[in-house]
């Protein structure tokens, strides 16, 4: 039976609808961007230099409050309007269709924080292989680390918090929207949709996650955010219930930027890599073994909520039937 969303849409049809939102979501981060840039640079910038004087700007410490709020909003018009606009239009009002839900346990929170946690842990071990495949390649080697050197110094920017009311603000427009806004897009919207669509879990958390990494545009922790980008969307398939991996999420981001804070506190160099556990091999595998027990841990308290998100969806397909067919 060919799956279809409670609006009458297919799979491949959900899937353009997603893919234009999201294509209009990039022009419209660009547009914002580019407002909140211009804030930065002296009046009368020609407009074919803007962009690099923007970059410029951004590295300004008078401007680190326009650049934290450029990035949330960057990331609330890429990911948050596309997946709620696409949710709104093959389903409905009901955010449920995202997977926000009251079906959730504290059990269920704490076992996706440990479990993000651990995988932290098992990814750690990737960065270091992936540098020693790309030492092999001098110039693609060159290219990823310039990449990494761009993305920490846009981190260190964004994270040098000079006080606890700077903290404050930045728990939100750092570490919970950002994690709110991409769980939104990559689990609830993308992740949902292939499941159904596709009716092959792996697959559909697998590609997700690869997405997920890619537009991270990091070469050395490609697979270390890969293996993360897996984990929340098998918890995610585990839970049916979005809020679980928006606060596991949230407070994985939570706990680098308050190590950030600290160096800040401490006035020592804000270094977005020195927060990465540096673990070998066979702490890895102590990790995964434990990430294997936390999932099946997980499933179990899981059972119930699931069950209830089920039979809600169930009910709602049955009330849009027959009210299709009334009208």
């Amino acid at each position: 039976m060919q799956y279809k969303s409670i609006k009458g849409f297919n799979g491949a049809s959900q899937f353009g609808i997603l893919l234009v939102f999201t294509g209009l979501g990039m022009v419209l981060t660009g547009l914002v961007q580019l407002a909140i840039g211009s804030m930065m640079v002296p009046q009368g910038t020609p407009f074919s230099k803007m962009n690099e004087a923007i970059i410029n700007a951004m590295k300004n410490p008078a401007n680190v409050n326009l650049t934290r709020w450029m990035q949330v909003l960057g990331t609330c018009c890429m990911m948050f309007i596309p997946a709620f606009l696409f949710s709104l239009i093959c389903n409905g009002k009901k955010m449920f269709w995202l997977g926000f839900n009251k079906n959730l346990s504290l059990y269920q929170v704490l076992l996706g924080f440990l479990i993000i946690f651990t995988s932290n842990i098992l990814a750690g071990p990737f960065e270091d292989l992936v540098k020693s495949i790309t030492a092999h390649f001098p110039s693609f080697d060159q290219l990823a680390h310039n990449m990494e050197a761009r993305y920490n110094e846009q981190v260190t920017i964004i994270s040098n918090l000079k006080n606890w009311p700077e903290f404050l603000l930045a728990i939100f427009i750092m570490a919970f929207f950002p994690a709110l806004f991409e769980e939104m897009f990559f689990r609830g919207a993308l992740q949902n949709l292939l499941v159904r669509w596709w009716k092959m879990p792996i697959l559909a958390i697998f590609v997700t996650a690869l997405l997920f990494s890619l537009i991270h545009a990091s070469v050395y922790l490609f697979l270390s955010r890969l293996l993360l980008g897996f984990v929340l969307g098998y918890l995610f398939y585990e839970t049916k219930n979005l809020w679980v991996n928006t606060i596991a999420h949230f407070l994985n981001n939570l706990l680098a930027l308050a190590q950030l804070f600290a160096m800040s506190r401490k006035h020592q160099p804000v270094d977005p890599s020195a927060i990465d556990p540096k673990v070998e091999w066979w702490l890895a595998l102590i990790a995964l073994f434990s990430l294997i027990f936390l999932f099946k841990l997980l499933h179990r308290y899981s059972v119930r909520n699931r069950m209830k998100i089920y039979t809600k969806e169930q009910r709602l397909y049955a009330d849009a039937q027959i009210f299709s067919s009334i009208s």
